[in-house]
């Protein structure tokens, strides 16, 4: 196996070694999964959209259904 030497923050370094503790791993194994992760093309590494993002919310609110296509909501406004 190569070695390879990495400079990172210390604050990431702090996070990188709570969350392979949290999973029983090694920091180095961490970052190996992670590194292999980003490389594999894996969905779950991808950015996603603002949607994605924010789909457990949709519904969430209360207010008028038709907000974003009745235009009697928009009278007065910027007035």
């Amino acid at each position: 196996m190569a070695i390879v030497s990495l400079r990172m923050s210390e604050h990431l370094a702090a996070e990188v070694h709570v969350a392979a503790r949290r999973r029983g791993v090694s920091a180095s194994a961490l970052i190996r999964e992670a590194i292999e992760t980003f490389l594999s093309g894996d969905d779950a590494a991808q950015p996603r959209s603002a949607l994605d993002l924010v789909a457990d919310l949709a519904g969430s609110c209360e207010g008028p259904e038709d907000l974003s296509t009745n235009k009697k909501y928009m009278e007065g406004l910027g007035e």
